[in-house]
This record gives structure tokens, C-alpha cells and sequence, in this order.
């Protein structure tokens, strides 16, 4: 069952994987909230780990950063390993002034200036939506956590380093929450391949202020997303 970017066995990975950017913190929720947690995947330094979390299977991977990453990651797991439901937990920059840092944040769709439709030929413009029973269970998880899930449409963006000073700022006129890099291109990949996927994403800095979290922080203390995206692996379970 190897692909050319996960060495994994067939039934390696649960149904449900939780799957953040940063291998290092795949590896802190691994060990943070699994039990019997085994280390499945270590290509290129991409930790994926399978365990359970309240006695129900549940896998974690990281992607790496932005859509060609993602892209290659979520493909392979939903085409070769059985996986049905992929839920980005990452960080992203605040564009909406309703936000603050560590606010937590859904993805219902994506807006992207990504190119990665393309290979589809479609005679229009697609729009990455996430999946909604992955949505509505997330929103009940938040709900029974005493979270504030903050859901809305988030900008998925190929460029970090923005020449364009105010292609932010036009984008939050057009009701874009957050920016990250992620998530249009894993909500393609669901809808090609008839599988589920949810972005969420916690609020690590806002580029209109220049507040920001640091990196230790984003690696190991966005526990409260974490927490909503296992427990909607446990509800998604039977589903």
C-alpha cells in the first residue's frame, strides 16, 4: 500500500484523520491525546500516527504547507488508504476585525486564487465547500465543549509574501474570515474523490495589527481545536 510520499500497511490509518500542518504537532497530539499511539508514516519527516482517543480509531498526519502539499497528502490517504474524513487543524491570520488571537474558526468554504481547478476542465468556477455533516458535527462538538466556533468563509491563499498591500483587505469586504493556505485545495480533492473534509483553524496572528502567537505556541498550545476535531472523529465514527 506505499505511495511515493506515505509507507504505510493497508488499514494503517483510521477512518477519520486530524491532519495539521507541522509534523511537530501531529506528533504533540499523538502523544498528547492518544492512547496505544503507533508511529505509521515518517517519509521526509511527515509524522502520521494512528491511536485511539476514547477508545475510537483516530489518525493524525501532517500536510505540510500550502496546496501542492496538501493536495499530494489528502489524495493518497483518500485514494489508496480508505480514509473518509480529512479535518485540517491549523493556524491562520485574523482579516476579519471580528476576530482575536486564538479564536477558532471553520472553514464552511474556501476562496482561493489557487490555479488547482483547473485540472478538473470545468466550464465555470468551482467553489471548495467543506462537507456539511463534517460541519454540523464540528459546530455540535464546539457546542458540547462550551467552545465559541466562530464558521464562516475563509481565504486560501497561494501566496504568503503579498506584493499586493490590500488583496487582504479585499478580500475581508467580501466576508473572508481568515487567511491560511490549506483548504481549497483538500476540499477539491473531497469532491473528486466523493470523500469529506473540514478545515479549522485557530487564529495565530492578525496581519492588519501585527499581533501574532509564536511558533511554540502554535506547535503545542491550540488545544481547544484539537480537542473539537476528536471529538468530531468520535461522532463521524458510526456515521
Amino acid at each position: 500500500m506505499a505511495t511515493a510520499h506515505i509507507a504505510a500497511e493497508k488499514g494503517a490509518f483510521a477512518k477519520t484523520v486530524l491532519m495539521p500542518g507541522d509534523p511537530l504537532r501531529a506528533k504533540f497530539i499523538a502523544e498528547t491525546f492518544f492512547e496505544d499511539a503507533k508511529l505509521v508514516n515518517n517519509v521526509r519527516g511527515v509524522q502520521g500516527y494512528t491511536g485511539t482517543y476514547k477508545g475510537v480509531p483516530v489518525s493524525v498526519m501532517a500536510s505540510g504547507m500550502g496546496i501542492p502539499s496538501i493536495g499530494i497528502y489528502s489524495y493518497e490517504l483518500y485514494a489508496f488508504f480508505g480514509v473518509e474524513n480529512i479535518i485540517r487543524i491549523g493556524s491562520a491570520g485574523a482579516i476579519s476585525d471580528k476576530l482575536q488571537l486564538r479564536d477558532i474558526v471553520a472553514g464552511m468554504s474556501a476562496h482561493t486564487n489557487s490555479n488547482f481547478a483547473n485540472q478538473y476542465n470545468l466550464p465555470g468556477t468551482f467553489a471548495p465547500t467543506a462537507d456539511y455533516t463534517l460541519l454540523s458535527t464540528a459546530v455540535a462538538a464546539a457546542k458540547d465543549l462550551g467552545v465559541d466556533l466562530k464558521v464562516g468563509p475563509v481565504l486560501c491563499s497561494d501566496v504568503f509574501y503579498d506584493d499586493d498591500e490590500n488583496a487582504l483587505k479585499q478580500w475581508a469586504k467580501m466576508g473572508a474570515l481568515a487567511v491560511e493556505m490549506e483548504s481549497a485545495g483538500l476540499y477539491m480533492n473531497a469532491a473528486r474523490l466523493n470523500k469529506r473534509a473540514l478545515t479549522m483553524v485557530t487564529i495565530s496572528d492578525i496581519p492588519f495589527t501585527g499581533a501574532a502567537t509564536t511558533p511554540e505556541e502554535r506547535q503545542n498550545t491550540f488545544t481547544q481545536m484539537m480537542e473539537i476535531a476528536l471529538e468530531t472523529a468520535i461522532k463521524m465514527d458510526n456515521i
